[in-house]
């Protein structure tokens, strides 16, 4: 008998967490990306490409969950469950990891002076860090919900 995990694959809580992932994450590609002065930082780099990984990897996986909960559920394989586990959890570690890496450069370029990032370009640079910050969050939940749902499969 397959346990119901709020917030596992197929269940609407997933679905949630994977459309705030994908939301997320593309609102902070999209800060980022505003402005083509993002390319003379590494960090800022790093950032878009995570980012770049996360939202299709959160939209094929929201879609995969909407299509269990509003047409037919799924059967839940192991292996399949694990590399999404895996995928989650890597790319959780990875956005946290750019989150903070941009979170720190754009403080540095802030008490620097305004000669190197304006406020408004910094601004833009503080909410894509944040959006990261977030989307990493909703990911690690994923991770930890279907953590937890598979050994009973």
């Amino acid at each position: 008998m397959m346990e119901k995990v709020p917030g596992a694959l197929g269940t609407s809580a997933s679905l949630a967490l994977r459309l705030g992932q994908t939301i997320f994450s593309s609102a902070s590609l999209l800060f980022m990306c505003l402005d083509v002065e993002f390319f003379s930082y590494t960090s800022f780099s790093y950032l878009v490409t995570v980012m770049g990984l996360v939202t299709p990897w959160s939209l094929s996986l929201a879609l995969a969950d909407a299509y269990s909960v509003f047409i037919k559920a799924l059967p839940r394989q192991p292996r399949v469950l694990l590399i999404i586990i895996v995928g989650d959890l890597a790319l959780s570690f990875l956005s946290l990891a750019a989150a903070c890496s941009t979170a720190s450069v754009t403080s540095l370029l802030v008490d620097i002076g305004t000669s190197y990032c304006p406020t408004k370009l910094c601004n833009r640079y503080q909410l894509s860090a944040a959006m990261a910050f977030l989307s990493s969050l909703l990911s690690l939940a994923s991770t930890l919900f279907n953590l937890w749902l598979l050994p009973s499969l």
